[in-house]
């Protein structure tokens, strides 16, 4: 029982580390700051933001560093590279001192290395204490990370809501003293102990419950995340978040005696007659697919077209029957995902064409979604709305909480609505289309709030839904190599998304005197930008339909084999 509490403590603390690390998302409230007393034009301070997200290509260092350190040393190690790059930025940006632009870079390139850092850290924390609802763990976690900037802007306005500079030492401070907030329960960890079945299932309502409070949270941020009527209602707001934080602690009591009133009194609540399913970790499955096909391949043949027209509905048939007539039938067919869970080792994924499109889907999707946070303060700016940017980023923030959030949904709507996870991806990647489109049409207020929030809301989906996709085509074993792999594109799209918007926006601006920075004013600075990232916001939504297309067979494939275990076992 001591065992179990300790696992939660650790998934708590793992929350405060990821709640308090997105540290990356609040760039654009300080960014014009920052670009003003470097004296830099909008290319160079583009490239500042490219350095924060080239920290994700060397974030296999993290796993290179767990090799010969424990896990609380990279913590602390993450903290340090944080503490060091937002600091020496703070002092730059306060003029305490003075530094050439190319030291400003590294700063900026070590801060975004030291995320990664603590990512790697939360990731291992959950598979290390929840192999059963590895999933579940790894999507509520991640969530958070989506709300850093709104409680950073919480904490700012409790501090000194006048100078934006102060982002960059909360920055700096915060991550450090959650690190020593959590370095306790990490130290602590409990011995991995088989869970039973019934012990599963409590873990899963667990996971709900945490979803309610974490909802709850994101509706408070989104509320009052952004409220600067005087420092002492801000106080208490910030801590009034801290409490929402906290709280998680006391549910595994709440579920531990729940259960003892269950056990003794053998109520007749099961979660056997909801309305919904909490299914345990995807990859565990996976795993038992793979051992039963190498158990018995002519058992298993998922290539067969006799299963297959057991496992799809008439409709289904009918529509791949027409398919296969259609000249796209090579694009959709070829070489085609068989299973799932199947491990790609990086020869392998390089050449397969799922992977491909994936790639773009993600490079033309949620990239964009985060080059457009980065780029936030000069877009409120250039509309003549840079009071409105810290709301600006607690709504983008806010939202990219919920799609996080959202991005669990399959998994706990899978015995009504059973949808392969590549066709949500579609789905999630249609709003970031629609808001590039309000957002080129119209540069009033409100469509400035409601495509921010739509972006927010596609790209946190995208974020937290990556490492599940990953694991369920490519292999939960090489997860770690292969997701590493697909994120070099946030690099990559940070700096030609950012190089694009930062050329229109300089065409469009007019040049102060050689020490001051050129400022844009006006619908064209970011017009075509807008155009730009809409049509290859479109990319990478036919890509999505196309993976989807691919995988679909694979998903109905393996969704029959679950129910069909699941029959045996029962």
């Amino acid at each position: 029982m001591a065992g179990q509490s300790r696992k939660w403590m650790i998934l708590v603390a793992t929350i405060w580390i990821q709640a308090f690390t997105g540290t990356n998302f609040d760039f654009s409230t300080y960014s014009s700051n920052l670009k003003s007393v470097l004296g830099i034009s909008q290319v160079q301070l583009n490239y500042l933001a490219v350095a924060s997200d080239l920290g994700k290509v060397f974030g296999w260092s993290s796993g290179l560093a767990l090799l010969y350190f424990p896990l609380w040393t990279v913590l602390f190690a993450a903290a340090i590279m944080g503490f060091v790059g937002y600091g020496v930025q703070w002092l730059v940006i306060t003029n305490v001192i003075s530094l050439p632009y190319i030291l400003v870079f590294l700063c900026c390139l070590l801060a975004g290395l030291s995320i990664c850092w603590f990512n790697t850290v939360c990731f291992v924390l959950c598979i290390r204490n929840f192999p059963a609802n590895r999933s579940l763990a790894l999507s509520l976690t991640v969530s958070f990370n989506g709300v850093s900037a709104a409680l950073y802007t919480l904490a700012y306005n409790a501090i000194n809501p006048v100078s934006t500079q102060q982002y960059l030492l909360l920055n700096s401070l915060i991550p450090l003293v959650v690190s020593f907030a959590a370095l306790i329960p990490i130290l602590r960890q409990p011995p991995l102990e088989p869970l039973p079945p019934d012990g599963v299932r409590r873990d899963s309502f667990m996971f709900l419950l945490l979803n309610i409070l974490a909802v709850l949270n994101g509706v408070y941020l989104l509320l009052f995340g952004s409220k600067t009527s005087d420092v002492t209602s801000a106080r208490l707001l910030f801590g009034g978040s801290i409490l929402l934080l906290i709280l998680p602690l006391c549910l595994p009591g709440l579920i531990y005696a729940r259960n003892w009133y269950l056990h003794n009194i053998h109520s007749s609540f099961r979660l056997e007659g909801s309305g919904f399913i909490l299914v345990d970790v995807d990859e565990l499955e996976m795993h038992k697919g793979m051992v039963t096909r190498e158990a018995s391949r002519e058992g298993y043949q998922l290539l067969n077209d006799d299963i297959v027209r057991d496992v799809i509905t008439p409709d289904q048939k009918s529509f791949i029957e027409n398919d296969d007539k259609c000249c796209c039938n090579k694009l959709v067919t070829r070489n085609q995902l068989g299973m799932l869970g199947e491990e790609h080792p990086l020869s392998l994924l390089l050449c397969r064409s799922d992977f491909w499109l994936y790639y773009i889907a993600y490079f033309c999707g949620g990239t964009i979604g985060l080059v457009y946070s980065n780029n936030l303060g000069q877009i409120a700016q250039s509309l003549g709305q840079s009071s409105e940017t810290t709301t600006l980023v607690t709504l983008y923030s806010s939202f990219s909480f919920f799609g996080r959030l959202l991005s669990a949904t399959p998994d706990y709507i899978r015995a009504k609505v059973y949808f392969a996870r590549t066709g949500w991806l579609a789905v999630a990647l249609f709003p970031t289309t629609i808001s590039l489109s309000l957002l080129a049409s119209s540069g009033s207020l409100a469509a400035l709030q409601a495509g921010t929030a739509l972006i927010g809301l596609s790209s946190g989906f995208i974020f937290a839904a990556a490492v599940p996709i990953t694991s369920e085509l490519f292999g939960p074993n090489s997860v770690g190599v292969n997701h590493n792999i697909l994120i070099t594109n946030i690099p990559i799209g940070s700096l030609v998304y950012g190089f694009l918007a930062a050329l229109v926006y300089e065409s469009h601006s007019v040049a102060g005197s050689k020490t001051e920075s050129v400022i844009c004013m006006g619908r064209d600075c970011y017009f075509l930008t807008f155009v730009w990232w809409g049509g290859l916001s479109v990319v990478g939504l036919a890509s999505s339909v196309v993976l989807f297309l691919r995988t679909r067979r694979a998903y109905q494939r393996f969704e029959q084999d679950r129910i069909t275990s699941s029959m045996l076992y029962s």
